[in-house]
């Protein structure tokens, strides 16, 4: 019986031994993964090898294209309403994306005369039930967190955090979990 007992406590202390080493191994590798912020040198030489690359050549290309300057100008003039998620007036012009787009569920509207994508995001439940129920020509008030640009879309992306038509709420992002 003794025996038994010894053994039952051996075994119990090199299990926890391998519990807390594999513990120990663990937290070690988590540190070590994270990377810490590239300095403004490391990261404009990160930049000038990407435009090095074909990828960074097309953008690059793309940007002083007169389609690349329209619109990035539609995305400076609203980039101060986005950066202060500030209102902004818009005019619904299409329920649905250009074709080829892979930005979610999203619509085409018009702020101050420019055309822009505004975008929500992955359609995967129906927290967007209440904007399908709008119809070219609503006027309706968006905000905004970003605006973004990218050489497969003709048009700035604006990405829609608030929706209000005719003083009511319709679409409001929900904050993100866990994050800032």
């Amino acid at each position: 019986m003794k025996k038994v007992m010894y053994a039952l406590i051996l075994l119990l202390v090199v299990v926890s031994g391998i519990v807390f080493a594999n513990r120990q191994i663990k937290n070690a590798t988590s540190k070590q993964s994270t990377p810490k912020p590239l300095s403004a040198a490391e990261r404009e030489a990160e930049r000038a090898k990407w435009e090095a690359t074909p990828a960074g050549i097309n953008f690059k290309r793309w940007e002083a294209s007169p389609e690349g300057k329209k619109v990035l100008n539609g995305a400076a003039k609203i980039s101060r309403q986005t950066s202060a998620s500030t209102n902004m007036e818009a005019i619904v012009t299409s329920l649905s994306l250009p074709s080829g787009s892979r930005l979610g569920f999203g619509m085409m509207v018009s702020i101050n005369g420019e055309d822009y994508i505004l975008s929500f995001g992955l359609e995967n439940s129906n927290e967007f039930q209440q904007l399908h129920s709008l119809k070219v020509n609503d006027k309706i008030i968006i905000r905004s967190h970003s605006v973004s640009y990218a050489p497969k879309y003709a048009y700035p992306i604006v990405s829609g955090d608030y929706v209000e038509l005719n003083s009511k709420i319709i679409y409001k992002r929900a904050p993100r979990k866990g994050g800032c």
